[in-house]
């Protein structure tokens, strides 16, 4: 089974989200592809679709949304799996849904959606993001936690290979 596995990074944090959930969907027998939003231009070739996205002032990156805005209809005719990227801290913050998700997962007919917490470093930030993380004291670190993210992708795995097998 064919699974693509596609997410909008702004600074590679998602972007290996994205690498880990291929990973893990591989080592359970499934056959993804891990590429970028902006290289997809059809989900014609694939059996499912893992599309992620990093969450900036509390929305899906502009890749991740014209991903779903030009596939829209193909991607709601196969099984689809949304995560989001974001919140830092321990606990991480914030711990709700973006704004736009509900649009999305209507859109996509997504079966589920999951918020992981991400990692902020700021060296990596432009001076007006570090700013803002300044002004409202935002942690600093890697707050991605992988057996939470490798587990999620195992369970995709396994209601794959259960609808394959019906």
């Amino acid at each position: 089974m064919r699974v693509l596995v596609t997410a909008a990074s702004k600074h590679g944090a998602t972007r290996k989200i994205a690498q880990v959930i291929g990973d893990a969907l591989r080592d359970q027998g499934l056959d993804p592809t891990v590429i970028e939003p902006e290289q997809v231009d059809t989900v014609d070739d694939y059996d499912a679709v893992v599309l992620g996205s990093a969450v900036y002032a509390g929305h899906w990156l502009k890749p991740a949304k014209q991903l779903v805005d030009r596939c829209g209809s193909a991607l709601s005719a196969r099984p689809v799996w949304l995560f989001s990227s974001g919140p830092i801290g321990d606990p991480p913050k914030p711990d709700e849904d973006p704004p736009d998700m509900a649009e999305i997962i209507t859109a996509t007919g997504a079966r589920e959606h999951r918020l992981f917490a991400g990692k902020l470093i700021r060296q990596q930030l432009s001076f007006p993001e570090r700013a803002i993380v300044s002004a409202l004291r935002v942690p600093e670190g890697d707050f991605r936690d992988w057996p939470e993210i490798t587990g999620w992708a195992a369970g995709i795995a396994t209601e794959m290979q259960s609808h394959a097998r019906q």
